[in-house]
């Protein structure tokens, strides 16, 4: 597998390089990581870890540019390796994301995988981010949002962005005309029944301004209940 440097909290307003630079995994690490993905248990489908750190005004292209993949996990010893080893998301530094991709797709709007879709985004507070985080990432790898989606759907990713106030969690989705059948945040209540989000609603990704790919017939944002 492959590896990179995962930035641990800014100093000085590093630049993205000097932040990218620093360690993250022990050696020893790598050796374990290699016999997890071999001896574990497997998951339906392979899954991936981002990071990014978002620029205002960035072109997809330049967006695509500053993201760096993490690990590809196969296996549930492999995920827990991983996630183990990288800093939590309360350690990122402001504008960071993680993201958490199945397959080969890139945490982008406009990859051929997601370009259809959408996310339901959510607002939480900083004190929960972590462990809403958590149970998101253990709900897919677990397939637990199967029998919340419509068929033909599938979530296809999840995203954690660090933010001044709240942060933002995303549950990325294949086809977003399937939504108005989906109860995703239903479960997503029913994983973290005593946080209370400071807003939901899903909205398709090509409903974004900054959206380069090929357009369909979309509709707008959708607020959710609960």
């Amino acid at each position: 597998m492959a590896s990179m440097a995962i930035p641990r909290s800014e100093v000085n307003n590093g630049s993205v390089e000097e932040v990218a630079s620093s360690p993250a995994l022990h050696p020893d690490a790598y050796a374990t990581l290699s016999q997890d993905e071999c001896d574990g248990v497997p998951l339906d489908t392979p899954w991936t870890f981002w990071i990014d750190k978002a620029t205002r005004g960035a072109t997809a292209a330049e967006y695509e540019a500053n993201m760096k993949k993490i690990y590809s996990v196969s296996t549930v010893q492999s995920f827990w390796s991983v996630y183990n080893h990288i800093p939590d998301v309360s350690e990122l530094s402001l504008r960071y994301s993680y993201h958490f991709m199945r397959g080969d797709r890139r945490p982008m709007w406009e990859d051929e995988g997601n370009q259809n879709g959408g996310t339901w985004r959510i607002k939480v507070s900083k004190r929960d981010t972590s462990h809403v985080w958590k149970e998101l990432l253990l709900a897919a790898i677990g397939e637990q949002f199967e029998g919340h989606l419509a068929p033909g759907d599938e979530v296809c990713g999840l995203s954690v962005s660090v933010r001044e106030r709240d942060d933002i969690l995303q549950i990325w989705n294949y086809d977003c005309t399937l939504t108005n059948q989906a109860t995703v945040m239903k479960k997503v209540h029913s994983l973290v029944p005593d946080v209370v989000f400071g807003a939901e609603f899903y909205k398709p990704h090509q409903t974004h301004h900054a959206y380069e790919g090929e357009k369909s017939q979309m509709g707008g944002m959708m607020l959710v209940s609960s």
